[in-house]
């Protein structure tokens, strides 16, 4: 190996990024948490089955971007390319499936073998929450609302718009479905061959294709609005108005459609243009038939997903790193003493730097680089009368004052 690097699309975290990331995490788990969304973490190797089951066959996840191999006891295994399967894997394999409601938040890395471009890489990170058992139209606003709660925590709504679309309960989809293939079967010459595949399997999926010539001919296809029931059409204006009632603005987006059988009523999409061609930060939509295809209950289930780094990239400003103590000791003495008042601090709950070697000039040039708000200079004659001295590193200032004083002028 010529030199050491990470893999393609596998991305180190470091510094102002890392604080990014960590804050995204943070501050969407305590939004999730006051809706009592209970953290989840499931593991990132699961059977194959759970995501080839869910996501289909003839997805892309599942055709051209899954890391999947075969490990040394010849089981096939995933690396999770998403996590709602996941989640709802542990719900039916946990025994949880009697408790129902179920609210779950979680965080994690995610995979998958893409070409790495902006705000989307092969290893990836996102947020999410999902709820299981919960039928009602209510349940889809609540979700919702934990979405743009959090981006309001974060300080970027202003950035993103709320894209809105009912698929329809499996009555209007399967009709649906009818008029679409009918429609798609008079342009056949002009679809894609990964869309002529899909016009045969799933041709909800020739709706998310990005190919030129297939988003041509979408965009004359018929639109599910026009094949929905009364019961799709009542539990939608459900939705709706409770995100009137809420205060949350929403755009109806009729070509906006989840590609997967299991998919039913509300799919949405919090979007912006801040990040030029990867519109969506968070996007979800009910799946009442994702747990019986894991082999569970009939149970329903709606939930989103965002995307880490995106989120991260809209933040204004990173969170500040915390800003730490440097200590200076003078002579042997001092060195000695530095070591047992570094560890009294820390404990104390302040961030402390104590060098290991340096003369005080040089410490104090470590401080600068580091942002110290304070140093402490441990000198002998300091020490003989149980004081040391205290130097606020941003006004200059200092005073001598004893290990009390010391921590509380700190705090």
């Amino acid at each position: 190996m010529s030199q050491v690097r990470p893999v393609r699309g596998m991305h180190d975290l470091l510094g102002e990024e890392l604080r990014r990331h960590r804050h995204v995490v943070a501050r969407a788990a305590w939004i999730a948490g006051r809706y009592l969304y209970e953290e989840i973490a499931t593991p990132i190797l699961e059977f194959t089955e759970v995501f080839a089951r869910t996501l289909g066959e003839t997805s892309d996840v599942v055709g051209k971007e899954m890391y999947s191999f075969e490990d040394r006891g010849g089981e096939r295994v995933t690396l999770r390319p998403e996590n709602t399967a996941g989640v709802v894997r542990a719900a039916i394999s946990g025994g949880l499936t009697q408790h129902m409601p179920l609210r779950f938040f979680y965080a994690g890395p995610m995979f998958r073998y893409e070409r790495p471009q902006k705000g989307r890489l092969r290893q990836f990170h996102q947020i999410g929450i999902e709820l299981l058992g919960a039928p009602e139209p209510e349940a889809d606003v609540e979700v919702i609302a934990v979405g743009a709660h959090v981006l309001a925590e974060l300080g970027v709504a202003e950035q993103v718009t709320l894209e809105l679309n009912s698929l329809g309960d499996p009555d209007s989809r399967r009709a649906y479905r009818d008029r679409l293939v009918a429609y798609l079967e008079g342009h056949r010459s002009r679809l894609s061959a990964d869309s002529l595949e899909r016009l045969a399997r799933n041709p909800l999926r020739i709706l998310d294709s990005k190919d030129e010539g297939d988003r041509a001919v979408v965009a004359e296809a018929p639109l599910m609005a026009d094949s929905l029931n009364d019961t799709s059409r009542a539990f939608f204006a459900r939705v709706c108005d409770g995100l009137d009632r809420l205060g949350i603005a929403y755009r109806i987006s009729p070509r906006l459609v989840r590609g997967l059988d299991y998919y039913t009523h509300t799919a949405f999409e919090f979007t912006t243009t801040a990040l030029g061609a990867q519109g969506a930060v968070i996007a979800g939509g009910r799946y009442d038939g994702l747990m019986a295809e894991l082999g569970g209950p009939p149970q329903p289930g709606v939930g989103w997903a965002g995307g880490i780094e995106r989120l991260a990239m809209l933040l204004a400003a990173p969170p500040p790193a915390e800003r730490p103590v440097t200590l200076v000791p003078i002579g042997p003495s001092g060195e000695a003493a530095a070591v047992a008042l570094a560890d009294r601090l820390r404990h104390a709950g302040l961030a402390v730097d104590l060098a290991f070697r340096g003369k005080p000039a040089a410490r104090l040039r470590r401080a600068d680089r580091i942002g110290a708000k304070a140093a402490i200079f441990l000198g002998e004659d300091e020490l003989a009368r149980g004081v040391v001295k205290l130097r606020d590193l941003d006004s200059g200032s200092e005073v001598e004052l004893g290990e009390p004083e010391l921590l509380e002028r700190l705090r």
